[in-house]
């Protein structure tokens, strides 16, 4: 944490007002974390951060756009030549089997009522 802070602080320091005190960047990063770390509404944030819902739309945001600004370069590196896409593909299938694969994108499962006479073919493994 201490290390991203330091990497961060730079680009989440705001000013304070006449009118209000500025959230620290410390206090900006725990809020958008633990967004990140469980999904959980900005009402319910607002709560363990002490932060109100309508900024924590306006710092959240804010804060994914500066992790991703500054970390693209050394730690979210996209593939940018034909021998880095085939070398991300040989992992996949020596990994997972899965041949020609160059990524992968997590799903979200959604509950419905299955079509009569389905079975288990609408069944998944969160029990739905």
């Amino acid at each position: 944490f201490d290390h991203l802070l330091r990497l961060l602080e730079p680009y989440l320091k705001k000013k304070d007002t006449p009118m209000r005190q500025s959230i620290p960047p410390n206090e900006r990063l725990v809020a958008t974390l633990r967004f990140l770390a469980t999904g959980r509404s900005y009402e319910d944030l607002k709560f363990s951060t002490g932060i109100s819902p309508q900024a924590l739309g306006y710092i959240i945001p804010e804060t994914c756009r500066v992790i991703y600004e500054v970390l693209k370069g050394e730690y979210l590196k996209f593939p940018s030549t034909k021998g880095e896409w085939n070398e991300i593909a040989k992992g996949f299938e020596e990994t997972w089997h899965i041949p020609n694969c160059g990524g992968a994108i997590d799903g979200k499962h959604i509950r419905i009522c299955a079509p009569p006479g389905t079975g288990a073919q609408y069944y998944n493994y969160k029990h739905f």
